[in-house]
């Protein structure tokens, strides 16, 4: 069976991972981003453009998307090129891989069913733009069996795919995954500062730590990046706050106590506060001050 044609809206560091595996992986690949810088740089690996969200919907078989926050899937949907607008979308499916709110992704699941016969499934990643194009993403997802089941074999070029429950499950998977990795954020960091602060070699940590209970995927990849200063961005400190401050939310609106969530979400304020937004969230340690040395 030939390779479902794939359109992707959304062409930034994270889109450019995915667009750059679906082609390796034998994919035609259709898409659009609103910067028509990003889409003429994806033009230039392989990827078709097209001028509308619309546009991608009507040419491609499935339609996938990562965008930067709610209001842009919103858009993606119901804006005035969206969609909704399209004119040859029943029976294919949105996979949204964009991190967003779980009561505006029900409601566009929703609308997408009712006014276009377009299944929706919320397949938000972790494991950032390297892990796209590798396709080692993790991806946890929302949605009904149908819609699940025809897009798990174009999932499994991208990653891991766990089907997690109906609608916004894919969401609220993504909220648990954040408050794992952006606490260790902060924690690492404060790790750092501690074995700077003694005189510890702490390019050592991961291989001193590593087989023990602190050891993770992320301490490796996240110290090396603190310890070199390096705020090249993987994912923009904004983006961190974002995903932050949607988690505060939900835990706000269930009465949910959240501390160690909320200590993060301070620090990364601050960071933002100070101009750093277009930083890499690594540069958290930026925040705390170093203490004194031996």
């Amino acid at each position: 069976m030939a390779n479902p044609v794939v359109g992707f809206i959304g062409l930034g560091l994270m889109g450019t991972g995915f667009t750059r595996r679906l082609i390796a992986t034998g994919h035609r690949v259709i898409g659009y981003d609103i910067d028509p810088a990003k889409t003429e740089a994806a033009a230039q690996y392989g990827v078709e453009r097209a001028a509308s969200p619309a546009a991608v919907a009507d040419a491609a078989d499935v339609i996938l998307a990562c965008v930067i926050s709610t209001a842009a899937v919103v858009d993606v949907v119901e804006g005035p090129q969206g969609l909704l607008t399209a004119s040859n979308v029943r029976g294919k499916v949105f996979v949204d891989h964009s991190t967003t709110e779980i009561e505006t992704t029900r409601r566009l699941a929703k609308l997408l069913a009712e006014k276009a016969g377009v299944s929706m499934v919320d397949a938000p990643v972790s494991g950032g733009p390297a892990a796209a194009e590798a396709g080692t993403l993790a991806i946890m997802a929302g949605g009904s069996d149908e819609a699940i089941a025809k897009v798990t074999p174009l999932m499994a070029n991208l990653g891991t795919f766990t089907h997690m429950g109906g609608p916004g499950a894919g969401q609220a998977t993504k909220l648990v995954n954040q408050t794992l990795v952006l606490t260790n954020y902060c924690v690492i960091a404060e790790a750092l500062r501690l074995a700077e602060t003694y005189g510890i070699d702490a390019g050592k940590i991961p291989q001193a730590l590593g087989s023990g209970y602190a050891g993770s995927n992320l301490l490796p990849v996240l110290l090396e990046r603190m310890i070199a200063r390096d705020w090249t961005p993987k994912g923009y400190a904004r983006q961190v706050l974002k995903d932050l401050e949607m988690l505060n939310d939900a835990a706000r609106s269930k009465h949910l106590a959240m501390p160690m969530a909320a200590q993060a979400l301070t620090l990364f304020r601050m960071l933002v506060a100070q101009g750093k937004s277009e930083l890499d969230g690594a540069a958290v340690l930026e925040v705390l001050p170093p203490g004194d040395k031996d």
